[in-house]
């Protein structure tokens, strides 16, 4: 949760070219994440990024 009392459910993860995971953000709605994806990935080199919802199975 966050200090406003939102639930952050989604999580924007990022694998560099070397395998390390590393969360990035985590975001209330998964269109939230989605945007921040979206961005990121425009400008990403060697770097993938996704959206994952909290407890879901790591891909």
């Amino acid at each position: 949760m966050s200090d406003s009392g939102a639930v952050l459910a989604w999580l924007v993860i990022r694998q560099d070219d070397g395998g390390n995971r590393y969360r990035v953000g985590r975001y209330a709605t998964r269109d939230e994440a989605q945007k921040i994806v979206d961005s990121l990935g425009d400008r990403a080199h060697k770097q993938l990024y996704w959206v994952e919802r909290i407890g879901q199975p790591a891909r």
